[in-house]
């Protein structure tokens, strides 16, 4: 089997994801194969379906189809992880909301107005650590930039770790440092858990550089391969004349 067909350590597939809303159909006929440890990024037209095709990866409208999550260790199905960090959150500035309370209040059953847990605390501390965002536990959320709010919610997104990731537009309002940071944690959270990823994004520049595999869409898969395959297709160019030119 070639390495384009090896699925590693896990595998994740989208069956046949319909959606119709009232008589207009949105989706039609989506079939993905997610490799793991690599970016898949979803690309297309504003109203092509790219954020109703998440809504319905992670159950949150009506839809046909399903997802099948297979250990390739034991060679079954078992049930999908999923990890998601959405294109913005409603932050008002100056709340007293610490990035530790947020945190603490995903991961524990203990309400975080009480005291502190020394133990929970470290272990956060910890697991920011890994995107590089420890120094800003104590930092309330309405103080964060948009790039230091983006590192938080990727933190919490992998805690535990998932075995899918869905990023949706996670770098908008971001400068361009906070993007070129960005990108590399999702890089490495590829390499070092083998993670299977999906980000939509309307930067075609940066899908250029960093993903793995690409799927156009138009409310149908239209085409999907590597960059360079989908956006030399005439289906590509057809929706996105003149504004990328490949190498």
């Amino acid at each position: 089997m070639g390495k384009e067909n090896a699925c590693g350590l896990h595998c994740t597939k989208i069956n046949n994801i319909n959606v119709t809303i009232g008589k207009q159909e949105i989706l039609k006929n989506i079939n993905i194969h997610i490799h793991c440890g690599e970016l898949t990024v979803i690309i297309g037209k504003n109203g092509a379906g790219k954020s109703t095709l998440l809504k319905a990866i992670l159950g949150e409208i009506p839809h046909t189809g399903d997802i099948t999550f297979l250990d390739m260790k034991e060679n079954k199905k078992k049930k999908i992880k999923i990890g998601y960090v959405p294109q913005s959150i409603n932050v008002e500035r100056h709340m007293p909301t610490t990035v530790y309370d947020m945190f603490a209040s995903y991961i524990c059953s203990t309400p975080v107005c009480f005291r502190k847990n020394k133990k929970v605390y470290y272990e956060i501390k910890k697991h920011l650590s890994l995107f590089g965002a420890e120094r800003l536990i104590d930092k309330g959320i309405g103080d964060l930039s948009g790039g230091e709010l983006q590192r938080v919610l990727l933190a919490i997104s992998t805690k535990p770790i998932p075995n899918l990731l869905i990023l949706d537009e996670p770098v908008s309002g971001i400068d361009m440092n906070g993007i070129k940071d960005f990108y590399e944690i999702v890089s490495n959270l590829k390499k070092e858990y083998d993670m299977s990823i999906i980000l939509v994004s309307h930067d075609l520049e940066l899908v250029k550089k960093y993903a793995d595999k690409v799927i156009l869409l138009d409310k149908e898969i239209l085409k999907q391969g590597t960059p360079e395959m989908v956006f030399s297709s005439a289906e590509f160019k057809a929706r996105f004349e003149n504004v990328l030119t490949v190498d």
